[in-house]
């Protein structure tokens, strides 16, 4: 079919069933990749229209369509916005633990019949072998994995229940697979393409600048001061807005602070239960509440269009994190701002987090049980006593290390020539290790960010391995021209190119901002180099 003929078709079921008169920027490329029954991922920002891309095509593919997604808030709005059109092309079902068996049988048995097209679950019901035969028996014609950045380990948001889904889609019949995500540095996406068993995938980047976000950090010498920045903001802008805090406690203290004050606010994080999590949620949606005061519990999934600005109460663990929470403001295209106000002391809050070690006679007892048989994570449980959150992140370990690999019918084995249980347990902690300096370099990249005094998009592109050609215009240091004072420099080594340090070791370049270069170390982690310096001292050499 010529590409001509796929834009028509596309363009005609967008109109026709969705109401959508044109497609937007970053949507047509990789829908037309899936029409064409082609591997891809997308990495689109929030509020791009990353759910029509498999929506879509999947009207003119043959058999239903599995969308694996973490998140049962971001399912329900999914399956209500396509619900509500009343079109049965567009029926949406799903099988969760929300739903009695009843209701999963009766999802699956309209999927099966035809009268469903969207099947909507989560990687926890695929573990179960009797979900994944009747999903395989469904035929499915394409397989979309949302929030795709969770099946990394260098993601942001890692979650263990992805890192079987590459298996788990094999045992579907191996469909085509679209795996989408708001934002994916190049090692997130290697790894999403490596875990998801991706065929020579397209893989399609749009929209990672924002021009529509003004960027803004200030340094903060005492919290009386954070405080005057941050009523000063929310007075002279329009609500709602999200408010970003470190820990739980301080969610609480800040919105009782603010509630005081005389704002209509509150608070959600992870501590909470169910109930009041949804509600607090639902009020927010539905502007009920001007400002939500969080941790990163809050945001993934919310759809919400009018959000205004996001404030950070101190200093994000990454610019993953940090780009993926400022992202939910100005969905609808309207100006929205985004403010960092941070302080030195919250660096050591983030050191904080990254938690004590992996216990290595665990890792040694898990690797040794591995070595009974292919065993489920259920079994694996019950021998090791594990936590099933401890027992995902030492699998992650393992697995790295060549000392475990999933098998058959969701069973982890241990892989031909592993490291015995001994050796195999030093190696994850070597690996946890690696990982843990190159979680601290994000922090470092994340206070350069906040430092700076060139243009931030372009520091935040480089990160990204995206190349930035000009400054942005958008952010506090362009606007006042503080970015304009510093000259370019060469770009000498292209961008993605690789390059080896003599002490740090392999890396490859991410992106130039002014006269500076940001390159990501295998074993280091992201790094910001001056070029001059770089050049006069021949630090880097070309090495691919």
């Amino acid at each position: 079919m010529k590409l001509s003929m796929y834009g028509s078709r596309l363009r005609r079921v967008a109109r026709r069933h969705f109401g959508w008169p044109s497609l937007r920027p970053g949507q047509f490329r990789p829908m037309r990749a899936v029409l064409r029954r082609r591997d891809a991922l997308v990495i689109l920002p929030t509020g791009a229209g990353k759910s029509a891309i498999y929506q879509v095509p999947a009207v003119l593919l043959p058999g239903p369509t599995i969308v694996i997604s973490p998140l049962l808030a971001l399912q329900q709005d999914q399956i209500a916005q396509l619900n509500e059109r009343g079109d049965p092309r567009l029926r949406a079902v799903r099988v969760s633990s929300a739903e009695t068996p009843k209701q999963q049988r009766a999802a699956i048995e309209e999927i099966r019949s035809g009268r469903g097209e969207f099947l909507f679950i989560t990687p926890e019901q695929l573990s179960d072998p009797d979900r994944l035969a009747e999903i395989k028996a469904l035929k499915p014609g394409l397989v979309a994995v949302d929030e795709a950045h969770c099946i990394s380990a260098w993601g942001h948001d890692f979650r263990p229940d992805y890192l079987a889904l590459g298996d788990m889609i094999k045992e579907m019949g191996r469909p085509p697979v679209l795996a989408l995500t708001a934002t994916a540095s190049p090692p997130v996406r290697e790894d999403i393409v490596a875990r998801l068993g991706l065929r020579k995938p397209e893989v399609h980047v749009s929209g990672l600048d924002r021009p529509n976000l003004f960027l803004e950090a200030a340094y903060c010498p005492d919290e009386a001061y954070r405080w005057r920045r941050l009523t000063t903001l929310i007075d002279s802008l329009e609500r709602p807005g999200i408010i970003y805090v470190a820990t739980r406690r301080a969610a609480e203290e800040l919105s009782e602070r603010l509630v005081s004050a005389g704002y209509n606010a509150s608070y959600y994080h992870g501590g909470l239960a169910g109930g009041p999590r949804e509600q607090r949620q639902e009020a927010f949606a539905a502007d009920k509440v001007d400002i939500m005061v969080a941790t990163s519990a809050f945001g993934m999934g919310i759809d919400k269009a009018n959000i205004r600005w996001v404030a950070h109460v101190a200093l994000p663990d990454s610019p993953d994190s940090y780009f993926q929470e400022i992202g939910r403001s100005g969905r609808d295209g309207r100006p929205a701002h985004a403010m960092l106000l941070w302080r030195a002391e919250d660096e050591a809050i983030q050191r904080f987090f990254t938690g004590g070690a992996p216990d290595e006679t665990e890792l040694r007892d898990l690797a040794a049980a591995l070595r009974a048989g292919p065993a489920t994570k259920t079994a694996l449980k019950d021998r090791t006593g594990l936590g099933p959150r401890k027992l995902g992140a030492y699998l992650n370990l393992l697995e790295l290390v060549g000392a475990a690999v999933p098998g058959a019918k969701n069973r982890m084995t241990v892989p031909l020539f592993a490291p015995l249980p001994a050796a195999a347990a030093k190696a994850a902690l070597r690996e946890y290790e690696r990982q843990q300096v190159v979680d601290r370099s994000r922090t470092d990249m994340m206070r350069g960010f906040a430092e700076t005094r060139g243009c931030r998009s372009q520091v935040l592109l480089a990160y990204f391995g995206e190349k930035a050609t000009k400054r942005c215009g958008h952010c506090d240091n362009c606007v006042t021209g503080v970015a304009e004072r510093r000259p370019a420099a060469s770009e000498p080594f292209a961008v993605h190119s690789t390059v080896r340090h003599l002490e740090w070791g392999t890396g490859m370049v991410m992106g130039y901002a002014e006269d500076r270069m940001t390159v990501l170390f295998d074993d280091v982690g992201y790094k910001t180099l001056s070029v001059p310096v770089v050049l006069e001292n021949e630090l880097l050499t070309r090495t691919g």
